[in-house]
């Protein structure tokens, strides 16, 4: 069984990552510290799950991330993430300007020598100005990702910046050579200054526009961190008191008026409101709220006053427990990651090899690779085949390494998945994991536990049947019987008259008689409800009771406690049928199931009658009834024994080893802290459209990420060879790169579009 808890896991935020060679760095570090099971870093959140074993200090993970060469951002300020990805799109911004205000004229005075031959007004000039222009493009606007290929080249583990650093520094290089043998009168050498500066240009700008996805893909925690209210109203001995919600206590009585929001989770007190709960669920209709109902931190009253007891605060409410899942979604990975992850760990050491291969091909056997340029010149204008061996090595291994970078591999998977799961958060549905995501497209069978799944989870009062008798006095005798007893049955009987207003007489002489029934004196006449076994015991009344058998056993066989209402001297009255009322959306929930093409299946630990009523009402073929905690594990071991993918859908303590047995576990908002603890997945309410909409949201998600994948590989190896032979000028090559990643990102951002 798959128990969590929550220190099991770590979340670090990663700065100073830049691609999937960085990424696969960080992990390697925190995989290595003692304690450790499994570190997932993503790019796209810049953020760590790590999963432990054992308690490991925090600290230590920490000093893992830094001696790998990357920063440690504090998590306890991400309430602060506006203002530090606000800070990040700036200097994104500023870095790129910078870039294309120098390269813009650069790309100008290039044109007639990359396409004529035209060094204007002078070689020297031009030599001296290319070389003057890249040089700030490099230093001020691009010295940040210099350094950072510098360091993970020290440390061995090159990175997506090592090769960039590498490209634009030999690029450069050559500028500084060219000026010197044009001052010296020696050989010519092929300026290439100006296209590291370029390089460097469309490398900032595709940092630009991953900043810019970063922030976009996860605006779901943006929008929860913004939710919280600011300010509490408390009563105190003194009176009430406004106070910062940093103040707020549990127990805390908090005085919410109509239009505010609540502060924080709590109980209803004292008062009677319609609550606007679309942060949790995402509908727009607000919920009523009575005595007694729990209330969600940061929803909003509607018009009346309430005074709610907090229940919790800080890390420990609903609003923080949100983040938390949709923050670890986010960070985990998908199993089909894990290919592109091996493959993008060694992508770079095999770059750099082919960027070495292709200089010292094209340097030792320049005429055959001439050949080869002469015959591509004709349609490609900048492949010069007589320039020096030198020069068409360089072309060629600089537009290696820069076409090479495994920018868009990095970004496939996890910008699809912070988009996929933002976009669930947002309509109520919580994913846990991104092996979730990927499971969950494959689910041929969706397994539901009845109570509290299906139905409501507590009697109602479902069917009225008045005798000689108005359907009023009938529930109103009742209720006032029922006034006394604390049987749920006798609540639901309660309930249904105070929603339906009717006046409710005291009782006197109240009586309960175990396993039968409750009797009390009513205006003045002695009133009984209980069972039909009960009331035809009282003998003379008997053969009242048979113009009521008929409508007793059709209740009864649609798995429904029925009461009769006796009054002395009348006999009876009149019968209540009490069941767990079926959810209303269970039956179309259910039908949306099958139309995905899965099969559902009733798994309770009621009886086969009740078990049977309520599957047919909803539209389920299959049932499995009369099952403990241990029997609906194996019934789920049972299922997967036959192939495919299996889901459970519950809500108590009872389901927790079956949603831990299960492929993926899908936990009702409203249920049990153990079974949310133990799901994959959480709906935020009770509403079971939500068991559809993660499946379809699922194979939207994976669909997207297949496409980014195969897109990000078939670029590399399509370019590649280009590249080694010659035919890829290094600028071309470098914009082909930024290209891919912004091709990766706005796939990603198609999902937005998905009806789900």
């Amino acid at each position: 069984m798959r128990q969590r808890s929550k220190e099991e896991t770590q979340i670090l935020g990663i700065e100073g990552m830049h691609c999937a060679s960085c990424v696969a760095s960080v992990e390697r570090a925190l995989s290595g510290v003692p304690g450790v099971e499994a570190a997932n870093v993503s790019l796209a959140s810049e953020e760590a799950v790590v999963t432990l074993v054992k308690p490991v200090d925090r600290t230590i993970l920490e000093a893992a991330v830094r001696d790998a060469g990357f920063r440690v951002a504090e998590r306890a300020s991400r309430v602060d993430v506006f203002d530090r990805e606000r800070i990040r799109w700036d200097q994104a911004k500023r870095r790129a300007a910078i870039a294309w205000a120098l390269s813009t004229p650069i790309i100008a005075w290039m044109i007639p020598e990359m396409f004529f031959g035209l060094m204007w007004p002078s070689p020297l000039v031009f030599h001296l100005g290319m070389t003057l222009l890249a040089l700030p493009v490099l230093v001020a606007a691009g010295g940040q990702t210099l350094l950072a290929g510098l360091r993970a080249g020290i440390r061995l583990a090159p990175s997506m910046d090592t090769l960039i650093a590498l490209g634009t520094t030999a690029s450069f290089a050559t500028g500084v050579a060219a000026v010197t043998a044009t001052l010296l009168g020696g050989q010519p050498v092929l300026n290439y200054a100006g296209v590291s500066a370029m390089i460097m240009a469309f490398h900032l700008t595709g940092r630009l526009i991953e900043t810019r996805a970063r922030g976009r893909a996860s605006q779901a925690i943006k929008r929860f961190l913004t939710l919280g209210a600011k300010w509490a109203l408390v009563e105190r001995e003194t009176g009430s008191v406004r106070v910062s919600i940093d103040q707020l206590r549990v127990g805390d009585l908090m005085v919410v008026r109509p239009g505010e929001k609540i502060p924080t989770d709590g109980v209803i007190e004292t008062g009677r409101s319609f609550v606007d709960e679309s942060i949790v669920t995402g509908e727009s209709m607000p919920v009523s709220r009575n005595p007694g109902d729990k209330v969600v931190g940061a929803t909003i009253n509607g018009n009346g006053l309430l005074k709610v007891r907090a229940t919790g605060i800080g890390e420990q409410t609903f609003l923080a427990s949100v983040i938390r899942l949709v923050e670890e979604a986010q960070g985990t990975k998908v199993p089909i990651q894990a290919f592109a992850d091996r493959v993008t760990r060694i992508f770079v050491p095999i770059v750099l090899g082919l960027a070495l291969l292709a200089f010292a091909v094209w340097f030792a056997f320049p005429n055959v690779m001439r050949g080869l340029a002469e015959s591509a010149s004709a349609l490609l204008p900048w492949v010069d085949a007589s320039r020096a061996p030198l020069a068409l090595a360089l072309f060629a291994a600089i537009a290696v390494l820069v076409i090479a970078c495994p920018c868009a591999l990095g970004l496939a998977t996890p910008t699809a998945l912070m988009v996929g799961t933002g976009m669930a958060a947002e309509k109520g549905v919580f994913i846990r994991s991104g092996e979730a995501i990927q499971l969950l497209r494959e689910v041929e069978t969706i397994v539901f536990d009845k109570t509290g799944t299906l139905t409501e989870g507590r009697p109602a009062v479902t069917d009225v049947i008045p005798g000689a008798v108005s359907e009023e006095d009938l529930l109103s005798w009742a209720a006032s019987v029922e006034a006394g007893s604390e049987h749920p049955i006798g609540r639901a009987i309660v309930e249904i008259a105070a929603e339906r207003a009717l006046t409710v007489p005291p009782v006197d002489d109240f009586e309960a008689v175990v396993g039968s029934g409750v009797a009390g004196h009513v205006e003045d006449r002695l009133v009984r409800v209980g069972t039909p076994e009960w009331i035809s015991s009282l003998g003379s009344m008997s053969d009242s009771m048979l113009s009521l058998t008929d409508q007793i056993e059709a209740l009864a066989s649609s798995a429904k406690t029925v009461v009769v209402v006796h009054v002395e001297g009348q006999g009876p009255v009149g019968l209540l049928a009490i069941a767990d009322r079926i959810k209303s959306d269970a039956s179309d929930a259910i039908a949306d199931i099958r139309a995905l093409g899965i099969e559902p299946v009733l798994l309770t630990g009621d009886n086969k009658r009740t078990a049977e009523a309520v599957a047919q009402a909803v539209g389920i073929a299959r049932t499995i009834a009369e099952a403990l905690p241990e029997g609906k594990l194996e019934q789920i071991r049972s299922l997967q024994s036959r192939g495919g993918r299996v889901v459970m859908v519950g809500d108590g303590i009872n389901d927790a080893p079956a949603l831990g047995a299960a492929d993926v576990g899908i936990a009702i908002g409203t249920g049990t802290d153990i079974a949310m603890e133990t799901a994959d997945v959480m709906l935020a309410t009770g509403e079971l459209a939500g068991v559809a909409r993660a499946v379809r949201l699922s194979r939207a998600t994976f669909r997207t990420i297949r496409q980014n994948l195969f897109w990000a590989f078939l670029y590399n190896l399509l370019a590649i060879p280009l590249a080694v032979l010659g035919l890829l000028h290094p600028l071309i090559a470098e914009a082909a790169m930024a290209l891919s990643s912004i091709t990766v990102v706005g796939n990603a951002n198609r999902l937005r579009r998905a009806r789900i």
